[in-house]
């Protein structure tokens, strides 16, 4: 097996470079998750759990929104049933950020594909399949995203743990640093005006199901939605430039 993905790699992505080329990449991700790792570490150090249980926490979670649910949960009393459900439903949309990845890994190994499945997040997502989609992206630096960013994300929220009780929960504005890392990588993956409008309509959805839908499936609703519309709007667009091209060539 080893021998086989060796040979389906590109020479110019041999490990050295792919993980070069995957945190150079993955700095975005960086720098939101430092602060952002460090808020859930305070948050978790308030809600009675140390540096190791966060590391650990992190490590096999590995996933933002789930794990400040959780342990608000948590703090609050909730069970453990009550937690696991409530994070299954909040990480649903990996399914959707999974099915849109899943064409460019066709020819990766169950191993490593296990190990690159552990890694997507909202943030390697957007990265990797902007890259994908550019094309001469590979597996290996998208794999090196997803592990690198998960180590400064399990590093930051132990820092965070750790120094807690030194810092107050909401100080130097880094409740805001989650929503601005996310318009970062929004703004990166938008490459023209049907993404921006997309988006628009996605944000805009997002928000008004929210106000009736229970629970977190305004998230997937919103988003389902929008990629139909973009998709539509994409081979109508099409479709017209055959039409056209047909009526000049028969007139």
């Amino acid at each position: 097996m080893k021998r086989r993905e060796e040979s389906k790699a590109p020479r110019g992505y041999d490990w050295p470079r792919a993980l070069r080329a995957g945190t150079g990449a993955a700095w975005p991700i960086f720098l939101g998750y430092v602060p952002i790792g460090v808020a859930f570490g305070v948050l978790a150090q308030k809600g009675g759990l140390g540096p190791f249980e966060v590391g650990l926490m992190s490590l096999l979670v590995f996933a933002g929104s789930a794990q400040f649910i959780a342990v608000s949960m948590l703090a609050a009393g909730a069970g453990a049933s009550a937690v696991v459900a409530t994070t299954f439903v909040v990480n649903l949309r990996h399914l959707l950020m999974s099915s849109a990845l899943a064409p460019h890994l066709h020819q990766v190994g169950h191993g490593w594909l296990a190990l690159f499945a552990y890694g997507i997040t909202d943030e390697s997502f957007a990265v990797n399949h902007a890259r994908f989609s550019r094309g001469g992206w590979h597996w290996r630096p998208a794999l090196a995203v997803n592990q690198s960013a998960c180590a400064v994300w399990v590093t930051g929220t132990m820092a965070g743990a750790w120094a807690g009780r030194f810092i107050p929960q909401g100080a130097f504005g880094i409740d805001y640093a989650l929503i601005a890392m996310f318009l970062c990588l929004l703004v990166f993956q938008l490459r023209g005006r049907r993404h921006a409008v997309t988006a628009a309509i996605s944000g805009a959805l997002a928000v008004g199901l929210s106000l009736v839908l229970p629970g977190n499936a305004y998230i997937i609703l919103s988003t389902v939605l929008a990629a139909t519309f973009g998709t539509l709007a994409l081979r109508g667009r099409a479709g017209g430039r055959g039409g056209a091209s047909e009526g000049t060539r028969n007139p």
